[in-house]
């Protein structure tokens, strides 16, 4: 606690992302926590905090994937979870409010197939919103819900005890949670009581198009040689990498799970500006200070 609460405090990563919630627990509880400020800014971020998480949405589709298939995913599930199906067209407005899971999917260009990304590794939402619009067995069926159907239809697969809501009907980034709504989450996937908790890391897929031809378009530096899995990455880079679980958010949000799986935690923020790498780098130092027991 003492070296993860000093890391958190004094390291330069973690200075540069101010201010910011922290988060680690296990299986059963959170284990340490703590605040971080920002001098000249009054906002103080808590477990109880609401706020967009972007991208950390994916991990929740990803688990309402698995659980819906009883923790057998199909190969078109699997396509679509690890961003390989071709529909990369979703604009970074995404959805209206007023939307549902289906006129999402088919607003302006959102589902639009391109032919040549089939099969390769392209970080865009369309993948997961034309799967969830899509019909059974190929989809999920869920066309024709709203904002709050939605979240009702997450809570009824991934546990109603789950505070969620969406700002929009967007299954890659339109929910909207507390760190200690979304460590539920992770706690529910270290005891395996969702089927995607047995296969964290599970059919993994090269992001770096600077390493491999499969990959055509990543958010993260190009530097790192992460993989892919059923809505979360894996941060395997060999020279920098754990291979601790996670997902990113573009506001801040920061979730993840160590790679032995004894461990979550959460980085919280809300940046308009941006940050998610930002927000892994200073999450994987704590993650390390915490599992080392040493200051990073």
């Amino acid at each position: 606690m003492a070296a993860a609460s000093s890391t958190a405090l004094s390291s330069n990563a973690c200075a540069a992302i101010r201010p910011f919630y922290w988060e680690i627990g296990d299986r059963s509880a959170r284990l340490g926590a703590g605040s971080v400020l920002a001098s000249g800014d009054l906002t103080v971020y808590q477990a109880d905090t609401v706020m967009p998480i972007a991208s950390a949405s994916k991990w929740l589709y990803g688990a309402y994937v698995v659980e819906r298939r009883a923790g057998q995913p199909s190969a078109q599930d699997i396509e679509a979870l690890n961003f390989r199906s071709g529909y990369t067209s979703f604009g970074f407005s995404g959805c209206e409010r007023g939307d549902t899971v289906g006129s999402c999917a088919t607003r302006g260009d959102n589902g639009l197939l391109t032919p040549a990304h089939v099969g390769k590794f392209f970080y865009n939402g369309g993948h997961m919103q034309v799967h969830a619009a899509r019909a059974q067995p190929e989809g999920m069926g869920i066309a024709a819900l709203d904002n709050e159907a939605l979240a009702a239809e997450m809570r009824r697969v991934l546990g109603t005890e789950l505070a969620l809501s969406y700002t929009q009907p967007q299954l890659a980034g339109g929910a909207r949670m507390s760190a200690s709504a979304y460590a539920l989450f992770l706690r529910k996937l270290l005891r395996q009581e969702l089927q995607l908790g047995r296969q964290l890391g599970s059919h993994p897929v090269c992001t770096n198009p600077s390493s491999c031809a499969s990959a055509l378009s990543t958010p993260m530096r190009t530097e790192l040689d992460w993989h892919y899995s059923l809505g979360h990455w894996v941060e395997d880079d060999p020279r920098q990498g754990d291979g601790a679980f996670s997902s990113a958010g573009a506001f801040g949000f920061y979730p993840w799970i160590d790679a032995g799986q004894r461990y979550y935690g959460i980085v919280a923020r809300a940046d308009a500006l941006g940050g998610g790498a930002d927000s892994a780098s200073c999450g994987a130092l704590i993650r390390k200070a915490w599992i080392s027991g040493a200051p990073q």
